[in-house]
């Protein structure tokens, strides 16, 4: 590979936020470390490209982050100056509802409880015991859940009801308005509401919100990986982009690869080498269920999005899809391989806190939907007809828009197999055992490769803990370093 790593003790493969942070802890333990990335910029989907018009920026996937500031990894000081370009939307997520109401995540518990009227104690009890160990819960989920917790009282807290399905635990409140509050965090589990595990998707991410905030990056995420790269050649490493790597053959000897790929991806690679996975593994493998895909949309808009509901005008991250009933029956359409007409959808309007993302008046919105896997329908008509249905007048807005189905999601990223920008389906067994039932999920049976994707523990988001437990592996295996686990 034109000598790309060529004296490097380990080359990483894939330059996402799990490549990049297993690349920065490897080279922060002195070793000489090469990533090799095939596309032309860094940042798998952590990136922000010019998608539709001059002047506008749009994140390709991810655009919110509270897993930036909830993670390990980034609280090193080296990420000082990129947690200081984070921007806090006054609200950290909302939730419209019919008839100009809306549901919406406070900062704090307190305000969230007084806005939900009549079941404000409920939300009190249920979140207020989270958020006070939000950081040791934190620590806790974003970890292989290898080893005995640190926190015991505050993980039985948290995983207790969260190991309930979303359909359960909003018996716990009486009004639509936080049913549906919980329905549209839950429904980033892009499965099925009724499924164990919502639960815990809905609290985790309703406890960042009052935690840590959802935060977007000034000027776009790719400041993200901006900083994680700086990072690494501050600590001697090197990144090669524009040149995908097909086979592991291709890649210079080291003492070890680590490959931020989907399992897919990783037989492929191997496979193209000549030294095919062991069968019982390769078997697991295929084994994997990816999850349900997106059709993402990105617009450039005239104007803000004309909200009925103010507080979601003050919103950085929207929930769409009205009661908890009708995300819950969303979501089971698209589990079952249907399209629903009216989609759950996730929008995010970063212009709230970021004026660098349009020229003023002018806005960037993101947004997508979950469609069935390798779906290559446009659903942006149904996408814009939730959002006039909470914004009427939000089409005349409109000046460009950019379209990628499910199925161009893989081309464009191959990690989202199906268009499943998640990893992998967020089944009970996949959430402890990802992306096969190991105890170091990490390890390959290829002697000195190691897998760090988001289809490892503990799955998907910016938070770059895949890459850090992969790369403590690699240490452990090969450079002396201690058990590799530990959260």
């Amino acid at each position: 590979m034109s000598g790309a790593g060529a004296d490097a003790d380990v080359v990483v493969v894939g330059s996402g936020p799990n490549g990049l942070a297993a690349a920065v802890t490897l080279a922060a333990a002195g070793l000489r470390v090469t990533v090799v990335e095939g596309a032309e910029t860094t940042g798998g989907g952590c990136r922000t490209e010019p998608l539709t018009l001059p002047g506008f920026r749009h994140d390709v996937c991810s655009t919110a982050h509270p897993l930036v500031l909830a993670s390990p990894f980034f609280r090193q000081p080296a990420f000082d100056d990129l947690r200081a370009r984070l921007r806090q939307p006054e609200v950290p997520f909302a939730h419209p509802l019919d008839g100009g109401e809306a549901a919406a995540a406070l900062p704090s518990v307190e305000d969230t409880a007084r806005s939900l009227g009549a079941d404000g104690d409920a939300y009190r009890r249920l979140m207020g015991p989270l958020v006070e160990d939000a950081r040791a819960l934190g620590d806790t989920v974003l970890s292989p859940l290898r080893s005995v917790p640190r926190h015991p009282l505050a993980l039985a807290r948290f995983g207790l009801p969260g190991l309930l399905p979303a359909s359960r635990l909003v018996r716990r409140f009486d009004t639509e308005s936080a049913r549906a509050l919980l329905a549209g965090v839950s429904a980033h589990s892009m499965a099925r509401l009724t499924s164990p595990l919502t639960g815990a998707f809905g609290l985790f991410l309703a406890l960042t919100a009052h935690a840590v905030g959802w935060p977007v990056v000034e000027a776009g995420s790719s400041a993200i990986t901006d900083a994680m790269v700086a990072e690494l050649e501050r600590l001697g490493g090197t990144v090669v982009t524009g040149q995908w790597v097909r086979s592991l053959a291709e890649l210079p000897p080291a003492k070890a690869v680590v490959v931020d790929a989907a399992p897919r991806g990783l037989a492929a690679m191997a496979a193209a080498a000549g030294d095919p996975l062991p069968s019982r593994y390769g078997r697991s493998l295929g084994r994997f269920r990816y999850g349900p895909g997106v059709c993402k949309v990105d617009w450039a808009l005239s104007g803000p999005v004309p909200w009925r509901a103010e507080v979601c005008r003050r919103a950085g991250t929207l929930h769409l899809g009205g009661t908890f009933a009708e995300v819950a029956a969303s979501e089971a359409d698209v589990n079952a391989g249907r399209h629903p007409g009216r989609p759950y959808c996730i929008v995010v309007q970063a212009g709230v806190v970021d004026a660098t993302r349009a020229p003023r008046p002018q806005e960037a919105l993101w947004g997508y939907c979950h469609v069935p896997s390798g779906s290559t329908v446009d659903m942006s008509a149904a996408i814009e007809g939730q959002i006039e249905r909470f914004a009427p007048g939000f089409a005349d807005l409109v000046l460009a828009r950019t379209v990628r189905t499910a199925a161009q999601e893989e081309e464009h990223n191959p990690n989202y197999v199906g268009g499943d920008i998640a990893g992998g389906a967020s089944t009970l067994l996949q959430t402890v055992f990802r992306p096969t039932v190991r105890w170091n999920p990490y390890r390959t049976p290829l002697e000195g490769v190691y897998l760090c994707s988001a289809s490892t523990a503990p799955g998907a988001g910016v938070h770059g803990m895949c890459g850090v437990y992969a790369a403590r592996t690699v240490l452990h295996d090969h450079f002396g370093g201690p058990s590799p686990l530990r959260a």
